[in-house]
């Protein structure tokens, strides 16, 4: 697995611009009211295979609905498991414990994520809309028995934006 902890190594200017559009659908989804968190997967060609935000808000979203996870599930659907190992998804921020077992279990071959975990929890403090395992998706991946590149952070100030004002940690 690649271990790009603080900078861009690794990535190209392809992969910066498509982190960026998952930064920008971030933005998208805070501005709809909604976490702001976004995802994508792109396949080996470039083609995107889905792109969505996030809808994990009751009382109308599903607060299993995240962003990375819902991306993965519709790009299973239109690409076979071998298919999805050159497939990368792209998301405005490191996924969480259940996006990461999508991403496994949906064969996709590459995570490249902006803001870290560490950097979000920053951001959301004790906001009971972002109850957060401290657990790194490297580590998840780490488990598994396939093989997850894993790039990011990236960009972390950029995808650090939209969450700024987002968040209500209580106060104590």
């Amino acid at each position: 697995m690649t271990d790009n902890l603080t900078d861009n190594a690794g990535l190209t200017e392809t992969d910066l611009g498509f982190l960026r559009r998952a930064i920008e659908l971030s933005e998208e989804s805070k501005q709809r009211g909604r976490h702001p968190f976004a995802a994508l997967v792109v396949d080996a060609d470039g083609v995107v295979l889905s792109a969505k935000g996030n809808n994990s808000m009751p009382p109308e979203g599903d607060p299993t609905q995240h962003a990375e996870l819902t991306a993965a599930a519709e790009a299973a659907t239109k690409r076979m498991l071998e298919e999805l190992a050159g497939a990368t998804l792209y998301t405005s921020a490191e996924p969480c414990v259940m996006c990461t077992g999508a991403v496994y279990w949906t064969g996709i071959g590459r995570i490249v994520y902006a803001l870290s975990e560490k950097k979000l929890a920053t951001l959301t403090g004790d906001d009971p809309e972002n109850p957060t395992f401290d657990l790194p998706c490297r580590e998840v991946a780490a488990r598994g028995q396939r093989v997850i590149e894993i790039h990011g952070p990236a960009l972390e100030d950029e995808a650090a934006a939209p969450h700024l004002g987002f968040w209500r940690p209580t106060e104590g």
